[in-house]
């Protein structure tokens, strides 16, 4: 699945109070099957009051799946639906009874087969707090059979984006139409038909499909054959899935039409939208097809299912979901035209594709066990986003972005409140929970740090490996490592294919460079359990002494105890460059203390090249000192990633009083000779929260030089901007994200150009096509007045375009109009011009606004139970709006009002990760602002400002 709030997951389904409040004392509990030592005790009742014969979350191992027979009938007149499934079980320990999972699922029928015998009525009993449903059979279930259950039922179409939910959309003649659509990750797919919903019981799945004539069926696997059942209903078969978890299962009723090709290695691909909308499929149809051939080429292994749909769908929480065979999406996520998207949309959906399509190797086919390792399919589809995109999409120049993703996971990673990467987790609020950076983000770091450490050529032989070896079944961590070890080893599975790439024949001849490889033992599985099995990251310390560099770890970590971090200790893949080569050179540091030796003494030393490891770095005594003088007089003698790189660091320092305010300062005054996109939009990440914290102050003196001081550094670039679509990606990104800063900060002729733009485009009624890529910044201006923001906000109504949408609704919620931003936000809630997917988006951007911040607050508090209802507690959509909307606060006033009111809460949100995130996050903006106010004076009253 696919995140869309940084740009950009988001999931699943509301726990009642409760299911809560019984679950209160489990949330540490262990993830292990049955592990939980508090339940051994408890003793649960149904709710007819009878007893329950289980008392674990995680279903028993006695039983399991083989086969689902499933009919679905949705009726998307009165939005309900009937279903009957049989499921033939295996049964793995003699038992009298079967649990499964059942949510809001209305149970008229259960009865049990073995073999070819009669059937017998099976006793249901219904756990709600637990989201299970025990079958009671009058007869043991002996071990090694097979039976057959077959359970009838019924059930509500969703009101929520999860389980078998409701959409719609309206027609541009004002009409409102209505489909039916899937969201089974990570636990709803119990709320369409009872099933054993973890990722552990994998089966072959066959679905039948009733429905009207004007509507079409879509599945997994393709269509077998329609049967007209009379009534004007007819009934879809589709053919058998491969062997798959539950949360990958799909169906859609609705009235979508589709464009298609063959892939090159035959597979027939489509995408699906609703008509009016069909001609913005083009591109992600091509993308699709060059992703997919692409993937079978890397992995070497054949795309399984004979076709593969893309469907996007009016209302979808996520940005996509990888269902095998038919990847469903925002609209936005997938639609293009190439008059109206900018050059981030192209890239951006592009990569969402990318992501998905990964998912159908790492996830579907391998897929981990339980969802404490729920990296090992996002970490990797992140991860592969970047190296699919990277070969098939030169042009999109993605490899400028990878960075990015690594410094939103250490924003995270920096916090108490983080998690390890592979993290015990029971309850379906603590799995949404798993479904963050640190998964995402983090994991595809991490792997980007493994095959900068194995080598390209290494890494995609072990996972290649790794995807035989375990294709149909379930992973854990250290089934992948043990895949990346010993790579030049014979395998059963590689049947000599491997030796093909001539990596392991020719690994002899290695370069000096590659030393890791050559003198030091490989233990891939010690080594990375240090960077999945503890959360955080580590800061080297360097120190440098003639030819000695002196290095130390320690875990970085914002605002607590050091004590805390006292055990950490990672295997660190260093790499480093000097001012007298620009060789990468290598040291794997595994102990808290250690020395190498230059061959030389250097000017400058740069470790962390390209920012390909997961750590920062810290460069004591002259170490700063040389690399800023570096970037003053030369800065291209390194690259833009490690510009970027140590800019970042550099603040981040900063935080925990490892190099003063005014020397991370002093390294930004390179900045107005700065081209590159990444050092620009770092330093602007690095330098716009500082005025950010000073807005929600009232500290308008202070503020307004810090952004008089960003606005002169990045002049002569903003200047040089063309208003055009003209450049590479990377240049339109950049005079997109430029053009965007310079109007809001009110730079006057950037002001200038954006309202004259803006009244050409009003007058010709938005008929006018302005370049793509400057839109953001001419309806930002134009937002600013209320008959602009009222002429946009129609032109938002009238668009069937989503680029058109977002960039529209971005510069709503930009508006310096109180009023008008409390609207939007209740608009949104509604649901009904704004959809409600997109509110978790207003309200963060609202927060952003100097007028809107109170009211989004204000507004997350009145709304906060509808909110967790709509998008589920635990889920990506809620943590966004916690911490988005709070985490520019720096007051002890507001970080005591946004304690007590989750606090307050209880049951419904006190716990969450993202709460304690938010209050880590304004503690540490508190003492940032405490230390270093009166420094942020001092340097811009030195400096003339």
């Amino acid at each position: 699945m696919q995140s869309r709030l940084r740009g950009t997951s988001l999931r699943h389904h509301l726990l009642a109070a409760a299911l809560l409040v019984a679950l209160t004392a489990q949330c540490s509990a262990s993830a292990g099957q049955g592990e939980e030592s508090s339940s051994e005790t408890i003793s649960l009742l149904a709710t007819n009051g009878q007893p329950f014969p289980w008392n674990k979350m995680r279903l028993p191992s006695s039983v399991s799946p083989l086969r689902y027979d499933l009919l679905i009938h949705p009726n998307l007149t009165t939005l309900d639906f009937t279903g009957s499934v049989k499921i033939t079980v295996e049964v793995k320990e003699d038992t009298g009874f079967v649990v499964l999972h059942s949510k809001h699922l209305q149970i008229s029928k259960a009865v049990i087969q073995q073999g070819g015998g009669g059937t017998s009525p099976l006793q249901v009993l219904e756990y709600p707090a637990y989201e299970q449903v025990a079958l009671l059979s009058a007869t043991p279930l002996v071990t090694n059979r097979l039976y057959v259950i077959s359970i009838e039922y019924a059930a509500n179409l969703s009101e929520s984006f999860h389980g078998f939910y409701k959409s719609t959309y309206r027609t541009q003649e004002g009409e409102v139409r209505v489909l039916a659509s899937t969201q089974f990750e990570p636990t709803a797919a119990r709320l369409a038909f009872p099933c054993f919903d973890e990722p552990a019981f994998k089966a072959n799945f066959s679905i039948k499909i009733r429905r009207e004539a004007k509507h079409i069926a879509l599945s997994n696997m393709p269509l077998v054959k329609s049967e007209a059942l009379g009534g004007g209903l007819l009934e879809d078969h589709f053919d058998m899935s491969v062997k798959m978890s539950t949360y990958l299962v799909a169906f859609i009723l609705s009235d979508f039409v589709s464009v298609s090709k063959m892939s090159d290695n035959g597979v027939k691909i489509s995408v699906y939208a609703v008509p009016e909308k069909i001609d913005q499929a083009h591109f992600a149809l091509e993308a699709a097809a060059k992703l997919l051939d692409f993937y079978e080429d890397y992995f070497k292994i054949p795309y399984p299912l004979p076709k593969q749909d893309l469907a996007a769908i009016p209302d979808f929480q996520s940005g996509a979901m990888e269902n095998w065979g038919l990847t469903t999406y925002r609209e936005s996520a997938l639609l293009f035209n190439p008059k109206t998207s900018s050059a981030s949309e192209k890239l951006g959906i592009t990569m969402i594709i990318a992501h998905e399509l990964a998912h159908q190797w790492f996830g579907n086919l391998v897929t981990m066990e339980w969802w404490n390792d729920l990296w090992l399919n996002e970490g990797f589809a992140k991860f592969m986003e970047y190296v699919s995109v990277n070969i098939t999409n030169p042009e999109l120049q993605v490899e400028d972005y990878f960075l990015g993703q690594c410094f939103n996971a250490m924003e995270v990673d920096a916090l108490s409140s983080s998690h390890p990467i592979s993290t015990p987790v029971q309850n379906p609020a603590q799995i949404q929970e798993m479904f963050d950076d640190v998964s995402y983000e983090k994991g595809a770091c991490i792997l980007n740090m493994l095959r900068d450490f194995l080598t390209a050529d290494a890494f995609k032989i072990g996972i290649i490996r790794y995807l035989r070896r375990y294709s149909y079944e379930n992973t854990r961590n250290e089934h992948l490592w043990e895949s990346l070890t010993n790579i030049c080893q014979s395998d059963d599975l590689d049947e000599g294919r491997l030796q093909g790439d001539g990596f392991c024949a020719g690994n002899q001849q290695l370069s000096a460079t590659a030393k890791w490889y050559m003198h030091d033992e490989l233990d891939v599985k010690t080594m990375m359990n240090t960077w999945t099995l503890q959360q955080g990251f580590p800061l080297i310390s360097v120190s440098v002494r003639g030819r000695e560099v002196r290095l130390s770890q320690e875990r970085y970590l914002k605002g607590s105890d050091p004590s805390q971090s006292s055990q950490y200790l990672w295997h660190v893949p260093l790499t480093y460059i000097t001012s007298n080569s620009n060789t990468v050179h290598r040291f794997l540091l595994k102990t808290k203390n250690d020395v190498l030796f230059l061959p030389e003494e250097v000017e400058w030393i740069k470790f962390n090249v390209g920012m390909n490891g997961y750590y920062i770095v810290h460069y004591e005594g002259e170490g700063w000192d040389a690399l800023i003088n570096l970037l003053q007089k030369n800065h291209t003698a390194l690259s833009s990633n490690d510009r970027a790189s140590l800019l970042n660091n550099a603040f981040q320092l900063v935080s925990i009083g490892k190099l003063p305010l005014d020397k991370a300062l002093d390294l930004t005054l390179y900045l107005k000779h700065e081209t590159e996109i990444m050092p620009v939009t770092q330093g602007l990440s690095e330098l716009i929260p500082l005025y950010k914290l000073m807005e929600k102050r009232d500290m308008s003196d202070v503020e307004n030089k810090m952004k008089g001081y960003i606005v002169q550094l990045f002049r002569e670039l903003i200047d040089r901007q063309t208003w055009s679509d003209e450049g590479s990606v990377s240049q339109r990104m950049l005079r997109s994200y430029l053009l965007m800063f310079a109007c809001v900060r009110g730079y006057q002729p950037c002001v200038d150009k954006a309202e004259r733009l803006f009244q050409e485009w009003k007058e010709s009624n938005g008929n006018l096509s302005l370049p793509s890529d400057v839109v953001l910044a001419v309806y930002s201006v134009g937002a600013q007045t209320p008959e602009g923001w009222d002429f946009l906000f129609e032109q938002y109504r009238r668009s069937l375009f989503s680029a058109v949408k977002s960039q529209i609704k971005s510069a709503l919620t930009i508006s310096r109009m109180p009023h008008k931003l409390q609207w939007i936000m209740e608009q949104s809630l509604q649901g009904d011009t704004l959809k409600m997917q997109d509110l978790p988006y207003v309200v963060v951007h609202v927060s952003k606004n100097p007028a809107g911040h109170k009211h989004a607050w204000e507004f997350l508090k009145t709304n906060w139970h509808t909110l967790v209802k709509k998008f589920d507690l635990g889920s990506r959509s809620i943590a966004h709006m916690v911490t988005g909307v709070t985490n520019q606060y720096s007051t002890w006033e507001m970080l005591e009002e946004v304690r007590g009111f989750f606090e307050a809460l209880e049951e419904s949100g006190s716990q969450l990760r993202c709460v304690q995130q938010a209050v880590e996050s304004i503690e540490e903006n508190i003492r940032w602002m405490d230390k270093n106010l009166d420094k942020v004076k001092g340097w811009l009253q030195r400096n003339h400002l």
